[in-house]
């Protein structure tokens, strides 16, 4: 029997993993998938999150093959009408680290691996939770031949459902969630990039929808476009690169080759959060806690902030301490930060919704003043990037 039980090996499983394996703690980590998920939506690892990654030995890999945002730039008309500069927001990280999810999962997962090969069990799909007050035990089916066709057993004295947005964990728990539905929708996708914006991040502030603009590893770049009426229909119907291409080429002035695409994905827009983030011995964290917009990026980041708060209570507990307050705190203080998480997003769908032209120039004259006063600009930069 392991001393912990993480469901989920996404970044934020493994990466509480690699922090209890660090402290000695045995864990065993359940998942589903049989190989690693192939697509990344979440790209961006924000400062506060890399120096916790730091944590674990793996933010120099991840720096080392990752871009480093230093500054993002809002365009209209052809025009920059405000400059944001990272440099102020952490003296180790001043920047918005961009790399595919997948790869932050793949060296989060070889430094597990390092601690403890066997500590990953993928191909196991849980099905029953109980908990009886000393131990949790984990009832899986297995979705390996080699694991054979009979249902597996697991059990420690504690769990942490790290399973993402639909949590077979807190489903099985039956904790509740609050859910908001907004009507934001976006289309995205990846393409060579011939931009020449380099590592700068770019906002395109356009009456039918803002466009957004991201550098990727390996001279790439992400376009994320926000859907006006009629144009998601359009998507669903047959939305494809060259449809990308055509949008952004028309909210933009520039050019991208659908023949570089290598993601195309069109996504909707929901607040998922639950209600208690412990319950009895089961701790959730993550997307399994908090679905928040993916604009801007915060999702992935604050689950890596959750495993690091979590991290030191949970050996505590193994370490036969009592941990009833500080875990009151930490739910506490990461329902909060989830919150505080859902407003910035509100606020940042909100400056990309399609506008009249004469609402547009007011926004834009707004963003622009804004842009040129230093220290709001320095405020809104450590806003941006979860500090």
């Amino acid at each position: 029997m392991a001393d912990v039980l993480i469901i989920g090996a996404g970044p934020v499983g493994l990466f509480m993993a690699a922090l209890l394996l660090q402290d000695g703690v045995e864990v065993q980590v359940l998942e589903q998938r049989t190989v690693p998920e192939a697509h990344s939506r979440a790209i961006g690892i924000h400062p506060p999150a890399l120096a916790a990654l730091a944590r674990t030995g793996v933010a120099e890999a991840l720096v080392a093959e990752g871009v480093q945002i230093r500054r993002g730039v809002a365009i209209a008309g052809g025009k920059t009408l405000a400059e944001m500069s990272f440099a102020g927001v952490s003296d180790r990280f001043p920047f918005v680290l961009s790399l595919p999810q997948g790869r932050t999962a793949a060296l989060l997962e070889r430094r597990v691996s390092e601690l403890d090969a066997g500590a990953v069990h993928r191909g196991v799909r849980v099905t029953r939770i109980s908990d009886d007050g000393g131990r949790v035990t984990a009832e899986a089916a297995s979705q390996r031949a080699e694991l054979g066709s009979g249902e597996l057993h697991y059990a420690a004295p504690l769990v942490i459902a790290a399973d993402g947005v639909r949590s077979t964990a807190r489903a099985l728990r039956g904790v509740p969630l609050r859910a908001k539905d907004y009507s934001d929708n976006y289309f995205m996708g990846d393409f060579a990039d011939a931009t020449g914006f380099g590592p700068d991040a770019a906002l395109f502030l356009s009456g039918a929808g803002i466009v957004e603009s991201f550098p990727l590893p390996g001279q790439r770049r992400r376009w994320v476009a926000r859907l006006g009426r009629g144009e998601l229909t359009a998507v669903r119907q047959g939305g494809d690169a060259r449809w990308l291409m055509d949008c952004v080429r028309a909210r933009t002035g520039l050019e991208i080759d659908p023949a570089s695409n290598s993601m195309l994905s069109s996504f909707g827009v929901r607040t998922r959060l639950a209600r208690r983030m412990v319950t009895g011995r089961m701790a959730l964290i993550g997307d399994a806690a908090h679905e928040v917009s993916p604009i801007g990026g915060q999702g992935m980041n604050l689950g890596l902030l959750d495993a690091a708060e979590l991290a030191p209570i949970v050996t505590a507990a193994v370490r036969g301490q009592d941990i009833a307050a500080r875990l009151r705190t930490f739910e506490r203080d990461r329902t909060r930060a989830a919150a505080k998480a859902v407003r910035q997003a509100e606020i940042n769908m909100a400056l990309g919704r399609p506008l009249a032209d004469g609402f547009l120039a007011a926004r834009n004259r707004a963003i622009g003043g804004v842009g040129a006063v230093p220290a709001v600009n320095a405020w809104i930069a450590r806003r941006f990037t979860m500090h």
